[in-house]
């Protein structure tokens, strides 16, 4: 007979050693996002116009954008920006999304249909059009972009969580912990989180993952967050047009999504396997 501790098996050796190399490439991203607004005295708006373009190094270690403006302080204001909005919105997305997969589990019938018939509105819109058609009532604004991702997101928590809660609750081990009176409390916590908690945690690094390339993407076309507002897609969108000048300038933003992108895929593979 199957059991739950056999369906989950710790990762191997060399998948631990990619989660490890994701979660500290994350540390150092996220100690430049937490820490280097705070210790880089620069605003990251001021404007220097006879210092535009600056090469690397000099008064600007990272250099100048075509305003005079600091790369390095922008560049830590918008991996603080990515970050921190990915993060929210993985942590909205998230915890209804697993909630609601538990409860559909749980209770079945009617609330499972209901929460299933909701679910699949919300997959019959792509994902950036429910993004998009939030944004038209107040373009440029945190609010609608947050909760557009969020409202996206929030059904593959949920689905994985039901099929998940479901298939532990149909085992002959766990059907007779309920006969013989342990409550839907001390299920949860001996046999259903140990199982789905790797399973979030893989969903959760991937939805980060997913919100820091919508939050870019819908910047670069000018839909998402505008400028002076310091975020990696509009800055490359913004020093696009220099770069034969400035090459460099224009990978810098990029290469830091990318790395922030690495880092959260590496930690998810590394969970998953």
């Amino acid at each position: 007979m199957t059991t739950i501790d056999q369906t989950y098996q710790p990762p191997k050796s060399g998948h631990g050693a990619t989660r490890l190399a994701g979660a500290g490439l994350l540390i150092l991203l996220g100690g430049f996002a937490i820490i280097g607004p705070a210790v880089i005295p620069v605003d990251p708006a001021a404007q220097d116009f006879g210092a535009s373009l600056a090469p690397i190094g000099g008064d600007y270690l990272l250099g100048a954008d075509h305003y005079g403006r600091s790369l390095l302080a922008r560049l830590a204001h918008g991996a603080r920006l990515s970050f921190g909005m990915a993060f929210l919105t993985m942590l909205a997305a998230a915890i209804p999304g697993v909630l609601f997969g538990l409860v559909a589990a749980w209770r079945g019938g009617w609330t499972e249909r209901g929460l299933e018939f909701v679910a699949t509105i919300v997959l019959a819109l792509p994902g950036l059009m429910l993004v998009l058609l939030l944004l038209a009532f107040s373009p440029g604004d945190y609010g609608p972009l947050f909760l557009g991702l969020a409202l996206t997101l929030w059904v593959e928590f949920y689905r994985v969580t039901k099929a998940t809660t479901k298939t532990i609750l149909s085992q002959p081990h766990v059907e007779a912990a309920r006969m013989l009176g342990f409550g839907s409390r001390y299920i949860l916590v001996h046999y259903v989180l140990p199982v789905i908690a790797p399973m979030i945690s893989t969903l959760a690094a991937f939805a980060m993952a997913t919100a820091i390339i919508a939050v870019s993407t819908l910047s670069a076309i000018s839909v998402g967050l505008q400028p002076p507002t310091a975020e990696l897609g509009s800055m490359i969108v913004e020093l696009l047009p220099y770069f034969a000048e400035a090459p460099v300038h224009v990978l810098l933003p990029a290469a830091l999504i990318f790395l922030l992108v690495l880092g959260l895929q590496l930690f998810a593979q590394g969970e998953r396997a």
